[in-house]
């Protein structure tokens, strides 16, 4: 059986690049896939983190998921389900620190103060391999910065199997989605958009009303120079490519399309179409994510059905990897 796992960080409001890179292409991958969508909060808490705003935000960015489309009976809160820290444990005694060390993204998160952070941090790679195999999932969306996650769940699956003798976790394979788009930062078309950023400006959340997203497009850097009739026009304009990246992720076009439409034009008329296009396509989730925050209790009861679903699935996989290992059943 082929199936789909991932997850998002529920650490602030989803962004506008969460949509278009990811959460749009889930919508679209459980039509064919047996897919299960998490909110990795075990996750949240490898870096610095307040509770009740956790706890809040866990809320927000499930609803955000539903709001989307997203199946209500395969989304849950990782936490929920006991197989990610159980398989997790495992893995780190599968996975090698030689391995661990040539992850970028620790060494990015944690700059130049590595000793000062959490060994959750460092490990946490191997609770996402578990995430991934505790369903024994074949297909996990990605981009280009997840790739060496993908590498480093098959690197501990085929040691697992070899050190037990078994073939018994499945290789994984990262599964671009065709549509999915690099949505970069408002203020920075060099930097990706970003939770984190400390400018509400450098990004459209999914929450984001009608005055919101006009004022947000109008402030958007660009530059003097009209817009090119072709695509390599826009080379060196940052700001431009991402504007034209995110229309045409929005409408379902080319970037060329998009350009002979606008290309010679300056970015009044542009920025007035990218707007009235955002509005239509994200003011209705905000609306819906709105209606389904005022019944908190509602998003928590769905959260647990889709959390008995997690486990109903991953149990047996993760109990015979207990087994596996020695573990008394």
């Amino acid at each position: 059986m082929q199936r789909v796992f991932s997850g998002i960080q529920p650490t602030g409001i989803p962004h506008l690049g969460n949509y278009l890179g990811a959460i749009r292409s889930w919508v679209t991958l459980q039509e064919t896939y047996d897919s299960f969508y998490c909110l990795v909060d075990l996750h949240s808490i490898t870096m610095p983190w307040e509770p009740e705003k956790l706890r809040q935000q866990t809320l927000v960015t499930a609803a955000c998921l539903l709001a989307c489309g997203l199946n209500p009976d395969r989304l849950y809160n990782q936490s929920a389900v006991s197989t990610h820290a159980r398989l997790g444990w495992i893995f780190n005694c599968v996975s090698r620190l030689g391995w661990l060390n040539r992850m970028t993204q620790f060494k990015d998160k944690a700059g130049k103060n590595r000793e000062n952070h959490s060994a959750g941090l460092y490990v946490y790679p191997n609770l996402m391999a578990a995430d991934i195999l505790a369903f024994h999932a074949t297909h996990v969306p990605v981009g280009d910065d997840q790739r060496q996650h993908i590498e480093l769940a098959n690197d501990i699956a085929q040691k697992f199997n070899h050190d037990m003798g078994v073939e018994f976790f499945p290789q994984i394979q990262g599964l671009i989605p065709p549509h999915a788009a690099r949505v970069m930062n408002l203020r920075d078309g060099q930097k990706k958009m970003s939770k984190s950023d400390p400018s509400e400006q450098s990004r459209i959340i999914l929450t984001d009303k009608e005055d919101d997203i006009t004022l947000k497009i109008k402030r958007a850097k660009t530059d003097s120079e009209p817009l090119p009739g072709e695509v390599e026009g826009l080379k060196d304009r940052h700001e431009a490519r991402n504007l034209i990246t995110i229309y045409a992720s929005l409408s379902d076009k080319t970037p060329e399309a998009v350009l002979q439409e606008f290309g010679g034009n300056g970015f009044g008329q542009f920025k007035k179409a990218l707007t009235d296009l955002l509005i239509e396509k994200i003011v209705p989730i905000a609306q819906e994510t709105e209606r389904l925050l005022s019944h908190e209790d509602h998003i928590i009861s769905l959260l647990r059905k889709g959390a008995e679903t997690a486990s109903t699935v991953s149990e047996p996989i993760v109990s015979e990897a207990e087994r596996l290992v020695g573990f008394l059943r």
